[in-house]
């Protein structure tokens, strides 16, 4: 990473800020479209960090100095779940980094059409003495979005092939097709049955996530029934292999 651009700061905050934003912009390259780079937008531009210009998908960084957990904090909560019912959220890059040494480690894509309503935490009100007393922020909780979607782009310190990080998000892209409401539920089993970690599973395996999707889609009581049809609708959009009736593989 170009540690030399921390110099001219002494707040680890913006050390890190230049450093990780520095190695984006000579890094970074648009998953969606062939172009090699991402434009870096002013800094005050909300809620997104890159743009590419020849596709115009936007993208947001978040870089951790330690391992990419579970959960990522992220703005506000109303203004992410507004983002989430428009379908307007951007491109996730997570970026782990050593800050003494100044190396990537691990980056994951997170394309913008995998976000969902369960991916996302609500975050206690700042306090009464707090200078934004009342404000709600929210976490992004990365075990509730599918690892199919958690795209490697570097891993353990080795960059994957652009080539390969397009062929996955390709790959993700029927997802895209499903409006935003049905795409919740589907992204929801599809993130059950991997964690089935079976290779071929049975209808019966995944209910026993019926309780978990149902505190997920409180509106919905008819909860076997629409697991049922997102398996349908998985295996249609290349998720799955039904083998016979009940039965199906994981692709």
């Amino acid at each position: 990473m170009p540690a030399d651009l921390a110099a001219a700061y002494k707040s680890p905050t913006q050390r890190a800020r230049v450093v990780t934003q520095g190695w984006a912009t000579s890094n970074l390259f648009c998953p969606n479209c062939p172009a090699p780079e991402l434009a870096a937008l002013p800094e005050n531009t909300q809620a997104i960090d890159y743009m590419c210009s020849r596709c115009g998908s936007p993208f947001q960084l978040k870089g951790k100095s330690s391992t990419i957990g579970a959960k990522i904090v992220d703005a506000a909560w109303e203004a992410m779940m507004r983002a989430i019912r428009e379908d307007r959220t951007p491109n996730l890059f997570v970026l782990h980094y050593e800050p003494t040494a100044w190396l990537v480690r691990n980056l994951i894509l997170v394309p913008h059409f995998v976000f969902t309503a369960s991916a996302v935490e609500r975050r206690k009100p700042l306090s009464a003495t707090a200078r934004r007393a009342g404000w709600v922020g929210c976490n992004i909780v990365l075990r509730n979005i599918p690892n199919d979607a958690k795209i490697g782009v570097v891993i353990d310190g080795e960059p994957v092939m652009p080539a390969k990080v397009r062929q996955q998000f390709e790959r993700l892209r029927p997802l895209k097709e499903l409006s935003v409401k049905e795409r919740g539920w589907t992204l929801d089993v599809l993130n059950a049955v991997r964690r089935l970690g079976k290779t071929e599973f049975k209808t019966s395996d995944a209910y026993t996530f019926a309780h978990e999707l149902e505190r997920l889609h409180p509106d919905n009581r008819h909860v076997k029934d629409k697991i049922r049809q997102q398996l349908q609708v998985l295996r249609d959009r290349g998720f799955l292999i039904q083998v016979e009736r009940g039965v199906w593989a994981v692709k």
